[in-house]
């Protein structure tokens, strides 16, 4: 296990290595973006923080008049379609129970049959389990480490601020090395592969008006600066209900999801077309339109942690709602219907799709949604997702085991930690390498050589002096070169054995954008 150098003193590092990153990081050509307001966790969600939010202004009713205009009677029979299929979804999650989440073990991944069941459950549920990624006592050791690591440095942030769940630290050494683990690597690359990237002539064509091959790689995954989790039992303030990460408002908006058009199927009235798999209309979106604290600006195929506790239901634990296309064609279509009575004394009656119908006049109202702030859910603003009955657990996991989840899943985690033992994951999601994700990943960089929070995080001193911190040096003389690559701190070879020729324009790309 690797041991914290003296509380007086960094970790040491070769001084060969200093060098190398200064030259880097002074030619970098990333695109900077205003730093956001201190704080925490709770600053993205309403719920958290208990603050208010506004109405949203005027020009959503516009917004929302423009995006089915022309389509109004497909998306009135779309909605009916949807209300029907969202209630054989119930069925079938409440029937299963955590089961229904597709699992399979590290040791399996090449295995061509588990393989193909695991891509099956995948691809309809949005979330999965691979067990053992990490050994059991490695990823026992890095909470260890981590809990020394915040013992060495008291002035570490965190939500509670009394007795913090969710810490605002980025760059201690054991999110570093787990970030950097060749299993995560190999889970990240296995988990990807389950994405398509077809050629689209609305979003992939050259100078020359031809057709070309979307600029993604899903073969060399980039690492993500996240937080960590180390929830105490009794714990009720992290109380985090169902959300979606990935922005709020944006999903609607015509400069934010709409720059690729991914949910154009949902508002022209054809749901079922939707493809929740396809990644080439998700390359252009712009998904942080607000610089809100936390909101992501970096594509995530998937969210993920790898868990550094044993964690069962009710114990801090993770709830999914396991119909990623359903889910997300109703969180859209949602705020363009509206109840004729408002029968909430009656639900079945409530519910029932004649009760539903267009708005007139079209209200600004998007449920939910509130600008700068993560996307959040209830059983009163999204009525038939019935999440009181379509929120399920994750079935139990040990240390070592990485949950994924499709980046527009619904999820959440136990309001209240009842069990004896703490609840403890580290975030590391999922990213392929494309040209917004180097150029994210270039002022990442930036901020990994200070010791200040990632880009898409609260801003401030975060772990500038705290000691035992990582560096890019420590990673360039210690750790592989495919974390190194996946860091930003070193080029990617396009020449490689094994380089698809589709994947060669993005890495040269990418290499450009981080200034090799």
């Amino acid at each position: 296990m690797l041991k914290l150098a003296h509380p007086t003193t960094h970790l040491s590092v070769p001084a060969c290595a200093t060098i190398h990153i200064r030259s880097v990081a002074t030619t970098a050509t990333s695109t900077s973006t205003s730093p956001k307001p201190a704080d925490d966790i709770s600053s993205v969600f309403p719920s958290l923080s208990g603050t208010a939010s506004p109405p949203l202004p005027p020009r959503f009713a516009d917004l929302k008049r423009r995006l089915i205009h022309g389509h109004e009677s497909r998306v009135q029979d779309s909605w009916r379609r949807l209300l029907v299929a969202l209630q054989q979804q119930r069925q079938e999650i409440t029937a299963a129970g955590s089961a229904i989440v597709p699992e399979i073990n590290f040791w399996d991944l090449s295995d061509v049959a588990k393989r193909t069941r695991f891509r099956d459950g995948l691809h309809k549920r949005g979330v999965a389990i691979i067990r053992g990624v990490v050994p059991e006592k490695e990823a026992l050791d890095w909470k260890e480490l981590l809990q020394r690591y915040i013992r060495t440095n008291p002035s570490t942030r965190g939500f509670p601020p009394a007795n913090p769940a969710v810490y605002e630290l980025y760059w201690s050494p054991s999110q570093i090395l787990a970030r950097a683990h060749p299993n995560i690597f190999r889970v990240q690359k296995f988990l990807m592969s389950h994405w398509r990237a077809t050629p689209s002539s609305s979003s992939t064509k050259n100078n020359d008006n031809d057709i070309v091959a979307p600029l993604i790689s899903t073969s060399h995954p980039l690492a993500y600066a996240d937080r960590l989790r180390i929830r105490q039992p009794g714990d009720s303030s992290f109380a985090l209900g169902p959300h979606i990460d990935g922005g709020s408002v944006e999903r609607w908006e015509e400069h934010g999801y709409g720059l690729g058009g991914v949910y154009d199927h949902i508002f022209h009235g054809e749901w079922e077309s939707y493809d929740p798999w396809e990644a080439t209309p998700r390359l252009p979106v712009k998904s942080d339109l607000y610089n809100g604290a936390g909101a992501c600006s970096m594509y995530r195929m998937f969210q993920g942690w790898l868990a550094m506790s044993e964690m069962r239901a009710g114990e801090g634990h993770l709830m999914v709602c396991p119909m990623v296309k359903e889910a997300m064609a109703y969180l859209l279509l949602r705020p363009f219907f509206t109840p004729k009575r408002d029968t909430t004394a009656a639900p079945a009656a409530y519910l029932e799709p004649e009760n539903w119908t267009l708005e007139h006049p079209i209200t600004s109202a998007l449920q939910g949604a509130v600008p700068a702030n993560g996307q959040e859910l209830s059983p009163t603003m999204q009525p038939h997702l019935r999440l009181e009955d379509t929120m399920v657990h994750v079935p139990r996991v040990r240390p070592g085991d990485y949950v994924a989840w499709h980046c527009d899943t619904i999820h959440a985690v136990d309001s209240i930690h009842t069990g004896t033992s703490d609840s403890s994951v580290l975030y590391i999601p999922a990213c392929p390498l494309t040209e917004a994700n180097a150029d994210y990943l270039a002022r990442q960089r930036e901020t990994f050589a200070e010791g200040t929070p990632a880009p898409d995080f609260p801003s401030g001193e975060g772990e500038a002096h705290h000691r035992g911190r990582l560096t890019p040096e420590y990673v360039m003389g210690n750790i592989s070169q495919e974390a190194q690559r996946a860091m930003g701190l070193a080029a990617f070879d396009s020449r490689e054995a094994g380089v698809l020729e589709r994947e060669r324009a993005v890495l040269g790309r990418a290499n450009e954008v981080l200034g090799f």
